[in-house]
């Protein structure tokens, strides 16, 4: 069977912080001696440049910058990326484009800039209202702070704007868990991602970690929480992501529908579908900021193909994460197999009851939710 093109996204990847959080395993470099805005500027359109024949003549329907901080950078520095991608793609005429901000109050009061140069949603980095746990979190604003950001974002003219708002924090009860997502509903954001807090290898959590809640609470937070949003009219669409109807990311569903990206950046990752070739490729940039900007090397760090036979895995990795049904129709036109090639996989995760089927499309069932882990070890 052959592969059929899935819609495409643009990932840019800004690596900078004001100061690396001790739970953040993303590719983020604190600031030492000032950050090369326009140099680094540069060498993300060159990089685009390398990868442009690979989707030559296809529409570009998100972007998503992250970091890192983007919003360390420039509105100026943000709308020179953005036009220069224009000219260079051509692009859905109501495309997303998200930018990552963080709630201090140097960054808040460069929002309008950041909309007037092509920004329309942000996700603005709370993770907490609590001065303690921001604290805790390494974070560099506080519970005012996140409020303002949120309060000025709803002023602008954004199609949407998102909170990141962790639970399960440092020696968090219920009542404290509930008590932040109140504060988050409260702000009338379109867009949650609510989220546990879990302790990631090569952080400073993972070398002194703290004092997490019993899994008792954890469970407790989240069945609580959820009931919560949904009283407050949010769905959820995602294992940590919910909104008002009408409000999901589109550039998130993209990755979870196993869509394709072009990833720019210090350590971007990027996925293409050739169907010519019958290839997926996977494509990784150079990590850290110093190999990146150094021309000599060029900016591919690895580019390697999906093989026919790791593609399930791939696929229902991603689609198994949404609540939405996964159309059977998507496997095959996405991945380039038939329906046959799964179906024990398949029967037996309907016999584990992690999975129910119709004659068009799967659904993960509530315990399929909760035991992700086992229902996609099926597809290895």
């Amino acid at each position: 069977m052959s592969l059929s093109l899935p819609p495409l996204a643009l990932y840019i990847h800004i690596p900078w912080c004001i100061q690396k959080c001790p739970y953040c395993d993303f590719n983020s470099h604190a600031v030492k001696k000032g950050i090369p805005e326009q140099e680094y500027i540069s060498h993300l359109l060159a990089d685009l440049d390398q990868d442009l024949a690979l989707v030559a003549g296809r529409t570009l329907s998100s972007i998503f910058i992250g970091g890192g901080t983007p919003s360390v950078f420039s509105a100026e520095g943000i709308g020179r990326i953005l036009t220069r991608v224009k000219q260079r793609l051509t692009c859905a005429s109501d495309m997303e484009v998200t930018m990552e901000a963080n709630p201090g109050t140097v960054e808040a009061a460069r929002f309008a800039g950041y909309v007037e140069a092509g920004i329309n949603r942000f996700s603005i980095g709370v993770q907490s209202f609590q001065t303690a746990q921001l604290k805790a979190l390494g974070r560099i604003h506080d519970g005012a702070e996140a409020t303002h950001a949120a309060k000025l974002a709803n002023r602008l003219p954004l199609n949407s704007f998102n909170l990141d708002l962790m639970h399960g924090l440092p020696d968090q009860d219920v009542n404290a868990a509930l008590a932040d997502l109140q504060q988050a509903i409260a702000l009338t954001p379109p867009h949650l991602s609510w989220y546990q807090l879990t302790i990631e290898p090569n952080t400073a959590f993972a070398s002194k970690p703290p004092l997490l809640p019993p899994d008792d609470t954890l469970w407790d937070i989240q069945q609580q929480g959820l009931a919560l949003l949904q009283q407050h009219g949010y769905e959820q669409y995602e294992i940590s992501a919910y909104c008002q109807p009408g409000f999901q990311c589109q550039h998130n569903l993209n990755y979870w529908r196993y869509g394709d990206y072009l990833g720019i950046g210090c350590g971007a990752h990027g996925k293409i579908t050739l169907p010519a070739k019958n290839a997926i490729l996977r494509t990784v940039k150079i990590k850290h900021p110093k190999g990146y900007m150094d021309i000599s090397r060029g900016y591919l760090d690895s580019r390697e193909q999906v093989e026919p036979e790791d593609r399930p895995f791939e696929f229902f990795m991603n689609r198994f994460r949404l609540i939405e049904p996964c159309p059977k129709a998507d496997f095959t036109a996405y991945t380039g197999l038939p329906i046959s090639y799964i179906e024990p996989a398949i029967n037996s995760a309907i016999a584990k009851q992690l999975l129910i089927e119709t004659d068009q499309y799967w659904q993960v069932t509530t315990q399929g939710s909760r035991y992700l882990n086992d229902l996609l070890t099926l597809f290895i």
